[in-house]
């Protein structure tokens, strides 16, 4: 539940061009995942070399299973495991939030102050965590692995679909092998 990159300073709040900024202009710098690995990442991102998106236009938040006892077909199965791994990122977002709550709403400051204050909100939080602090926020993280904070769970802003144009076709192979893996089990 750490950050290990932060870019903070565009404008908006979910945006392929802040991600495609990232891993290009800061491509010495930013973590990419080693090649065979990949990183779990939301919808509204395309499902790339590296980068594993769920299936769009199918459930996906752990909150839209809750009211089914079990997801249905094999895109389901997928997207629910998918959901349940990443949902360590909300929760990291979670804490953050909750723990600095003017981050919930950032106040009108100038925007290099505005992303000053987020590095030190994530570079705090980072602290926080490895140095194992006594922290209550982490502490109900550590003991329910399904925790989001109500507040911040209701704050995230909707994601827009960024079609299968930009998607590769081996990823989408490979998540089609991993769901029917899942499904199948």
């Amino acid at each position: 539940m750490r950050f290990t990159f932060v870019l903070a300073g565009w404008p908006g709040l979910h945006d392929m061009r802040v991600f495609n900024d990232a891993t290009n202009k800061y491509k010495e710098r930013f973590p990419h995942p080693p090649l065979g690995k990949y990183y779990l990442v939301d919808s509204g991102y395309p499902n790339r070399a590296g980068y594993l998106a769920p299936y769009k236009g199918t459930k996906y938040h752990l909150q839209e299973f809750r009211n089914s006892t079990v997801p249905r077909g094999m895109k389901e199965t997928f997207n629910f495991a998918h959901s349940s791994l990443r949902n360590v990122v909300e929760r990291a977002f979670g804490v953050l939030k909750m723990k600095w709550r003017m981050l919930l709403k950032v106040p009108s400051y100038p925007p290099a102050k505005q992303a000053r204050i987020i590095v030190a909100c994530m570079a705090l939080h980072n602290f926080i965590r490895e140095s194992k602090l006594m922290d209550k926020h982490f502490d109900r993280c550590d003991r329910d692995e399904h925790y989001v904070p109500i507040e911040v769970s209701m704050s995230q802003p909707c994601r827009r679909d960024t079609g299968v144009l930009d998607e590769d076709r081996d990823m989408n192979k490979f998540r089609d092998q991993l769901a029917n893996a899942l499904y199948k089990s």
